[in-house]
C-alpha cells in the first residue's frame, strides 16, 4: 500500500525542497570555504545533518501522521522539558542561552526542534476544541497551552523563535475556525501593549524580557547610521547585508568573488545573513530564483494542507507552513533592511544542524499528509 501512495507524492513540492538545498550547500561553501582550516568543514557539518534529517524523514513519511495526535501532550512535554533543560544546563550565544552540548557532540538548539514538537500537539489540542474556538474562553485557552514554551522561549531570551510561535499559532487558529474578530483584537491589543512598554522603557526605564542591547539590535534596521557609533555598531550587520545586496548588481560578482563575504566585512554570512551572500556573488536573478523556490514550496504546501483528509493533518501542514513562511519573510526582511535583526535562519539554506533537522522533519511530516491525503484506487 505505501509504494501505491508514493505516486501521490507533490513533485512540484520535492523539486523545489531539493533545488534549495543544493544551492544551499553550494552557497554554504562559497561563504564558509575561508573560516576554517578544511575548505569543507562546514559544508561536511550541513551535510552530516541532511543525511540524518532525510533518514528520519523517510521513516515519518512512510508512519500515518494522524498517529502523532494520539501522543500530543507527550510531544508538548517533551517540548517544554527541552526548554526548561536549556534555562538550566544551556549555554550562552550571541546573548541567547539557547544551546545545549551532550558529550563530544556538537551543541544542540532544543528551541529548534520544540517549534514541529508543538506545532504537532497544538494541531491536536485545538481540533479536540474546534466547537469552542468561537468564544474569547476557547480562544485564551489556545493561547494559554501556547504560552507555557513560549513564555520559557522568551526566558532565554530568543525573540526570533518566539515570533516563529506566535506566527504559526494564528495561522492555525484561523483555520481551525476560531472567530477572526476576537484573534484580530487581541493581535492588535497586543501590538498596543508591546509598544507602550517599549515606550515606557526608553521613557522610564522599565523592564523588557530582553537586554539593552537586544533591543537596540531589533531597532536598529530603522537608521542603521543612527546607531550612536556611524553604522559601526548596531547598524553594522544591516549596512553590510545592503552594501553586499546592492553590490551583486543583476548577475552577481560570481562564486568565492563578493568582497562583503569573503573579506568577512559582512557578520554571520553563513548562518544568519546568507541571502546576502546570494544577492552579493549571484546577483538579483540568483536571490530572485531562491525567492521563487521557496514561493513553489509553501504554495505546494498550502495545497497539501488544503487537500489533506483531516482537519488535523490540514492544521499541521499549516502550521509548518507559517513557520517557513514567516522564517523566509523574516530572514530575506533583515538581510535587505525592511526586518529587525533576529538571528532567524533561512530554511534549507543557512548553516545549522538543528534548524536544518527540524526542517527536514518538517518535510517528512508534510510529506506524510500528501501521500494520504487521495484516495488510492486498487
Amino acid at each position: 500500500m505505501e509504494l501505491k501512495r508514493l505516486k501521490f507524492i507533490d513533485k512540484s513540492f520535492v523539486f523545489a525542497w531539493a533545488l534549495l538545498m543544493a544551492l544551499g550547500l553550494v552557497v554554504l561553501f562559497s561563504a564558509s570555504s575561508g573560516m576554517a582550516s578544511d575548505s569543507y568543514f562546514y559544508v561536511k557539518k550541513q551535510l552530516a545533518a541532511i543525511f540524518i534529517g532525510l533518514l528520519l524523514a523517510f521513516f515519518i513519511m512512510q508512519y500515518d501522521y494522524t498517529q502523532f495526535s494520539r501522543y500530543s501532550w507527550i510531544l508538548y512535554g517533551i517540548a517544554v522539558v527541552m526548554l526548561l533543560a536549556v534555562l538550566v544546563l544551556g549555554q550562552e550565544v550571541r546573548g541567547t542561552t539557547g544551546w545545549i552540548s551532550i558529550g563530544p557532540l556538537p551543541p544542540v538548539q532544543p528551541a529548534e526542534f520544540t517549534k514541529v514538537l508543538v506545532i504537532l500537539a497544538f494541531a491536536d489540542f485545538i481540533n479536540r476544541r474546534k466547537s469552542e474556538l468561537h468564544s474569547l474562553k476557547g480562544i485564551m485557552l489556545c493561547l494559554l497551552y501556547i504560552g507555557v514554551p513560549f513564555g520559557l522561549i522568551m526566558l532565554q531570551p530568543d525573540l526570533g523563535t518566539g515570533l516563529v510561535y506566535i506566527a504559526f499559532t494564528l495561522v492555525m487558529l484561523l483555520i481551525a475556525g476560531a472567530n477572526p474578530r476576537i484573534i484580530w483584537t487581541l493581535v492588535l491589543g497586543a501590538l498596543t501593549a508591546a509598544f507602550i512598554m517599549i515606550w515606557m522603557h526608553f521613557q522610564f526605564g522599565t523592564w523588557l524580557p530582553l537586554e539593552d542591547y537586544q533591543i537596540k539590535r531589533l531597532l536598529a534596521f530603522i537608521d542603521p547610521y543612527n546607531d550612536g557609533q556611524g553604522g559601526r555598531g548596531f547598524g553594522w550587520n544591516t549596512i553590510q547585508s545592503l552594501i553586499a545586496i546592492g553590490s551583486g548588481g543583476l548577475t552577481g560578482k560570481g562564486l568565492f568573488n563578493g568582497t562583503q563575504v569573503q573579506l568577512n566585512f559582512l557578520p554571520e554570512h553563513h548562518t544568519d545573513f546568507i541571502y546576502a551572500v546570494i544577492g552579493e556573488e549571484l546577483g538579483f536573478i540568483g536571490a530572485a530564483i531562491v525567492i521563487i523556490l521557496y514561493g513553489v514550496l509553501i504554495l505546494r504546501s498550502v495545497y497539501i494542507s488544503y487537500s489533506a483528509r483531516d482537519l488535523y493533518g490540514t492544521l499541521v501542514v499549516a502550521g509548518i507552513s507559517a513557520m517557513w513562511l514567516f522564517h523566509v519573510f523574516e530572514n530575506i526582511g533583515m538581510s535587505i533592511g525592511i526586518m529587525p535583526i533576529t538571528g532567524i535562519p533561512l530554511p534549507f539554506v543557512s548553516y545549522g544542524g538543528s534548524s536544518m533537522l527540524t526542517n527536514i522533519v518538517a518535510v517528512g511530516l508534510i510529506l506524510s499528509v500528501n501521500i494520504r491525503g487521495k484516495k488510492i484506487v486498487f
